[in-house]
């Protein structure tokens, strides 16, 4: 049950022990989201985008945004007085409470971050072999697949400012190389090749178009599970949700103009996963094809180590709180929690073991039915945390109206990512019944958690709701 209090936030230590010197900034934070958005799929999107759009993608890119912008504003309403790694689980668990249905949503989170990092570790291997003229081999994947994660459990395992640190010049870096492609490429756009078209079969793609490339911007939610780990939070993190999102929504919006402006939509679609390398041949020529290559790997980078610290942050807090195993936030090697490594080890797991095209389509089917529990926790929390009613409305209608646009296509383009985001939902719940059944274990809210690790927190009624739930709560 939400403990009802006029704030969350607290001035506490974090699950790595760090103080204010050694929490992330405002920038560095940033740079975590913008480079778990500009991921990997700013590489290969531009095909399946001119299939879907044509000259359309760049309007798509701006629709997309707003549409983000809508589900950002209640994790930024919502994270700057909720500050904790959990995320936004910790706001569903204040607006529904604790119940089965919010331990499946913490447990589809988590998981969503471990699926991510394979997929990331999927994708550098991909690109990183061909950089280096090594064959494809079934050996050598898996080596640069396990390389690429353990060098960044090795960089996560130095603490959260180490990572902003290295997430800021990574991003810095793939920022400036995408910069250049735009800055060379723009010159020679043909401006038929961009101008909007409004047929109904245009604006059918479009909107198709739309439910799809919306989830290039989830990565905004990184910020509010990092929060812990930031210097002011309550200032820094709605700064950080729509910054990260200005930037990116001008980074996809420049590049797409670039790649559709420079090549026909017969040969974009032609091209599909190496779209932007061939659009960086009438300017570039074969050195396009280098310079992709090194965007691609910095950009598949950074979303790898910030996913990764997400992931880990999310294992910590939700153990924590009582939603995980125990050991999940226990401290193991080089002080770090035993989340990090397991988040690590089932990464590798994963992309060693499967095929996860379709799993990524169910993973961004699962982020949407987390946004619409957020937009509707918000909706029950608006007079206690603040938040437009109209805003969080037009968000809730909006978000599911995409929600249903990508189950319908799937249902056209992928069948069995249709019937297993629906398989995984309700596996989730029966996981979670399980585990509660075993564990008899549930959810403590954050402040309970930070009272009962003898913490200071200044809430005088906080003090008889702890009382009241601990002897149902297990430690």
């Amino acid at each position: 049950m939400p403990v009802n209090n006029d704030t969350s936030t607290a001035n506490t230590s974090t699950a790595s022990g760090s103080d204010s010197g050694k929490k992330m900034g405002l920038w560095q934070v940033v740079a975590l989201a913008v480079g778990t958005m500009v991921g990997a799929s700013i590489f290969s999107i531009f095909g399946l985008g001119a299939k879907l759009a044509g000259p359309n993608l760049p309007l798509v890119f701006v629709l997309s945004g707003l549409v983000a912008l809508l589900v950002a504003y209640s994790y930024a309403t919502l994270g700057r007085r909720i500050i904790s790694d959990a995320g936004p689980i910790e706001f569903i668990l204040k607006g529904l409470g604790d119940g089965v249905l919010t331990g499946a949503l913490s447990f589809l989170f988590w998981l969503t971050y471990v699926v991510s990092i394979a997929l990331f570790a999927k994708g550098f291997a991909g690109y990183f072999l061909p950089f280096l003229h090594i064959p494809p081999t079934p050996l050598a994947n898996a080596v640069t697949e396990v390389g690429v994660v353990l060098t960044f459990l090795a960089l996560g395992i130095l603490g959260s400012s180490a990572v902003g640190k290295a997430e800021l010049v990574i991003v810095i870096v793939k920022l400036s190389i995408l910069g250049l492609f735009v800055v060379l490429g723009v010159w020679s756009i043909q401006p038929e090749l961009v101008t909007p078209r409004f047929t109904p079969s245009a604006l059918d793609g479009s909107i198709n178009a739309i439910a799809i490339f919306f989830l290039s911007y989830m990565g905004f939610g990184l910020v509010t599970n990092a929060s812990e780990q930031m210097r002011d939070p309550e200032r820094n993190v709605p700064r950080a949700i729509y910054l990260s999102i200005l930037i990116v929504s001008v980074v996809y919006i420049l590049v797409a103009l670039v790649a559709v402006g420079n090549l026909s939509l017969a040969d974009l679609i032609k091209a599909q996963d190496n779209a932007l390398a061939v659009a960086a041949e009438p300017f570039l020529g074969q050195s396009g094809f280098l310079l992709v290559s090194l965007g691609a790997l910095f950009s598949i980078a950074s979303a790898l180590n910030a996913t990764l610290f997400g992931g880990a942050n999310v294992a910590y807090a939700l153990a924590r709180d009582g939603e995980l195993p125990r050991k999940f936030n226990r401290k193991l090697w080089f002080g770090s929690s035993e989340g990090l490594y397991f988040t690590a080890a089932l990464g590798i797991v994963f992309a060693l073991a499967f095929n996860l095209n379709g799993i990524a389509s169910i993973t961004s089917g699962v982020f949407m039915v987390i946004y619409l529990f957020v937009l509707y926790a918000h909706w029950r929390l608006k007079q206690q945390y603040g938040g437009n009613a109209l805003i969080i409305a037009a968000g809730f209608v909006v978000v599911a109206s995409v929600f249903v646009l990508l189950l319908v296509y799937q249902w056209h383009t992928n069948r069995s990512s249709f019937y297993g985001t629906f398989v995984v939902l309700g596996g989730s719940l029966l996981v979670e019944l399980i585990y509660r059944g075993v564990s008899r274990r549930g959810f403590v809210l954050r402040e309970l958690s930070l009272l009962r690790r003898g913490e200071h927190y200044l809430h005088g009624e906080l003090d008889r709701e702890f009382d009241r739930l601990l002897p149902d709560k297990q430690d």
